[in-house]
């Protein structure tokens, strides 16, 4: 009896999921590229110092659709700030679980969301030398930091059509507890493919 009342709750649950999505007409998932840029900075007291300048990185997004306006999925990047102009840098690995909220506006499709999750920060800096060389250098210094993260995002989808989206966003990663991470505003551009 048990085996029948729950392949009769599946199979009701399943109806109902697909009539939804028919009704819908709408992709089950999407996913894509982007590129990014922004101003980052970071106060490092430890050293007495800011990394600061403009940040460039790729990384991409995988989405489900539940219901009209909802999705929930996972994201990933790395953003790259360039310091001292010999090779320094911050280099900042992140990625979590992502959840939007989204509306269909004829062509265009704006969106609000977070994702939450954990990254890595490297910070190579050389305050004398350069990494073009061979030589040894006397003031380098190297950190590697984890940190976990709140990244609230707002962005846009235009449809180029059914399956491929051009899509706007930007974002502003706050590391938690207190992290030499840089942050800041970044924005995005790359392209969605729905299925």
């Amino acid at each position: 009896m048990n085996r029948v009342l729950s392949f009769i709750i599946l199979y009701v649950f399943f109806f109902a999921f697909v009539t939804q999505i028919k009704a819908q007409e709408r992709q089950l998932f999407d996913g894509g590229m982007m590129i990014h840029t922004g101003y980052l900075h970071s106060n490092i007291d430890a050293i007495d110092y800011t990394a600061k300048g403009m940040t460039f990185g790729i990384g991409g997004t995988l989405r489900f659709h539940i219901g009209k306006h909802f999705r929930i999925g996972g994201e990933g990047y790395f953003s790259t700030l360039q310091q001292l102009s010999n090779g320094s840098y911050s280099r900042t690995n992140w990625g979590g679980i992502l959840a939007d909220i989204y509306w269909r506006l004829g062509r265009w499709q704006p969106y609000i969301g977070f994702t939450t999750g954990g990254g890595t920060t490297s910070m190579l800096l050389m305050f004398n030398g350069s990494t073009k060389d061979w030589h040894p250098e006397k003031e380098v210094l190297l950190h590697n930091e984890k940190f976990f993260l709140i990244n609230p995002m707002a962005g846009v989808e235009f449809a180029l059509n059914n399956a491929i989206h051009l899509t706007f966003k930007t974002d502003w990663l706050i590391p938690l507890p207190y992290a030499n991470t840089p942050t800041g505003m970044r924005f995005y551009i790359g392209f969605i493919f729905a299925h």
